[in-house]
């Protein structure tokens, strides 16, 4: 249709700049590491500014650590500027940075740190994405924002996290149709489990966290590695790609959750398991509170 620009159906990544948050370990990391084999030029965001420059130093060059915090909204203006003022541009923004909450019900949880968990990982990607779009309509880039297949599983026990990765993934499509009026594209990443340190903080070491990941039915409960995330990011990147999602057995839950969550949420309800998981979450919880 006249009128309308839109993006080539490829990107290359070679001699672009690409701007990654929670850059320090992780998908961040592997997901640098990865762009960076293919020729572009990285610049690494986290908080841990010892481990960020070091895995920059590594890299080289055409890689750049800088410290700053999502959450804040001045110091992630002044972040970019400081990449444009090292590599001149920036074609590629993934916001990636994310926390998960200390496991509680919402009747239970501390209020801090509900907020803590949408201040990184839902306003963090707007804190990260917004100052970059001028930017990214003149290259006619792409963003990927990182949700979660959390964003549309029941979300008990750790609510901040799945509510955080729905607005993300909903901040990801409304961005995608805006930024291809200007020619450029966005993509929304999706997980299931990736073997990584909050991985293992929170299904791995904590006795009721193992517990919730037994509920989940394999082939669900599949993990892959970082690396393997960190592919699926980058190829996407060069596709363009509205969204990605690994390991691709989330697939079929992703296309038709309208009707599986309907069904799985009653089941969950009625499920003798959850519920007393849902009372030893209550109880431990209860017993870390101080008394009044």
């Amino acid at each position: 249709m006249l009128g309308l620009r839109w993006p080539t159906a490829g990107f290359e990544v070679r001699d672009r700049v690409a701007v990654i948050t929670g850059a320090g370990q992780g998908i961040g990391l592997e997901l640098a590491r990865t762009l960076h084999r293919r020729g572009a030029s990285v610049a690494l965001i986290d908080l841990d500014e010892a481990r960020t420059r070091s895995a920059a130093a590594e890299m080289g060059e055409r890689a750049l650590a800088v410290r700053a915090d999502v959450a804040d909204r001045d110091g992630m203006v002044a972040a970019l500027a400081t990449v444009r003022q090292r590599f001149g541009r920036i074609d590629v923004v993934v916001a990636n940075a994310g926390v998960t909450p200390s496991p509680a019900t919402i009747r239970t949880m501390d209020p801090t740190d509900f907020d803590r968990v949408l201040a990184i990982n839902l306003t963090g990607v707007f804190n990260t994405v917004r100052p970059a779009l001028d930017d990214i309509v003149a290259a006619r880039g792409h963003v990927v924002v990182v949700s979660s297949c959390a964003a549309f599983a029941p979300g008990m026990g750790g609510s901040p996290y799945m509510i955080s990765k729905a607005g993300v993934e909903q901040f990801g499509r409304a961005l995608r149709v805006e930024l291809a009026a200007a020619g450029a594209s966005a993509g929304v990443a999706y997980f299931g489990i990736v073997e990584t340190a909050m991985t293992k903080h929170t299904l791995d070491e904590d006795e009721l966290g193992r517990a919730v990941g037994q509920l989940l039915p394999w082939p669900l409960s599949r993990r892959i590695t970082a690396a393997e995330a960190a592919a699926s990011i980058a190829d996407g990147i060069t596709q363009r790609a509205a969204r990605t999602i690994a390991p691709s057995v989330w697939e079929p839950y992703a296309l038709l959750r309208g009707a599986v969550n309907v069904a799985l949420d009653r089941y969950l309800s009625l499920d003798p398991r959850t519920r007393e998981l849902i009372r030893r979450l209550e109880q431990r919880v209860s017993r870390a509170q101080p008394n009044p």
